[in-house]
């Protein structure tokens, strides 16, 4: 089996270092470009170039990695290399016509939701936001229309308790789980011996890019469970405030207690993380 990985982001490259670990070693590998990052602006690797870059050697050999801006630029190398299937995680791009019609079986869509439900770029956070009790991952038949495609394997996250876990903790445990769904599905896949199934459309829901401005709580109005979950789901990114004595305060760490809002780690604009108990 040959295989192209699209996918640029920590939870791509999570999945990737698993399925290279399982020995579903792509033979190419594609991402976004580096990128400037940070207030000092240095040109940085995305994750999952960084995580090919920290393979063996030998491991390093054997994959092909390729940083389009735009995936049709990369239309004649793909065409060449002859690969069975692609396999998408959170590219962060519509792949076209022209690019889908390339593998001989298809594109596996990796996405951490159990779709038809949080269709979009947000479903982690999402899940967290709506205090949804339970969580899960779904491989799909990619096609050009947003995490639309026919299902080809669905599973919840086992033991999972709402407003327990935070975006990145939960965001790693359902790329692991992605990758193991993956390592099952992809022989049955390949010797097709999997019948995908539509998704309903009844049952469709979308996500939202989060804005800074989405983060922001008021403490003596807003229900705490409320802005508990927002603590869980929207940091480290967009981050949650408030404002306190005229002063932006981030809260970066916080709990309920009795019913009660208690605020861990915060962090005021311009100053270190303090933590206050």
């Amino acid at each position: 089996m040959k295989y192209a990985f699209w996918g640029t982001p920590e939870f791509a490259a999570v999945v990737l270092e698993k399925l290279i670990g399982a020995g579903f070693l792509p033979a190419i590998v594609v991402c976004n470009p580096d990128r400037p990052v940070g207030r000092k602006r240095v040109v940085t690797p995305p994750p999952v170039k960084q995580s090919i870059l920290e393979q063996s050697e030998d491991t390093r050999e054997q994959i092909t990695l390729l940083q389009p801006e735009h995936p049709l630029e990369i239309r004649a190398a793909l065409q060449d290399a002859a690969c069975d299937f692609f396999v998408v995680a959170a590219y962060a791009r519509i792949l076209p016509s022209e690019i889908l019609s390339i593998p001989r079986l298809g594109t596996v869509g990796v996405h951490p939701s159990l779709l038809p439900r949080l269709r979009g770029s947000t479903p982690i956070q999402t899940a967290i936001l709506e205090g949804d009790a339970e969580v899960g991952t779904t491989l799909f038949v990619l096609d050009e229309q947003i995490d639309h495609g026919h299902i080809l394997a669905q599973t919840a996250l086992p033991d999972y308790v709402p407003d327990t876990t935070g975006y990145e903790t939960l965001m790693r445990e359902l790329a692991a789980l992605s990758a193991e769904l993956l390592i099952e599905t992809i022989p049955r896949f390949a010797e097709g011996m999997i019948t995908p199934r539509p998704q309903d459309e009844t049952l469709a829901t979308f996500t939202k890019k989060f804005a800074t401005t989405d983060g922001f709580v008021d403490l003596e109005k807003d229900d705490p469970r409320r802005v508990m979950r927002k603590v869980l789901a929207l940091n480290p990114e967009p981050g949650v405030y408030t404002m306190k004595d005229g002063k932006r305060m981030k809260i970066l760490d916080a709990e309920i207690r009795d019913g009660a809002l208690r605020l861990r780690t915060v962090q005021y604009e311009g100053k270190k993380p303090q933590t206050l108990f």
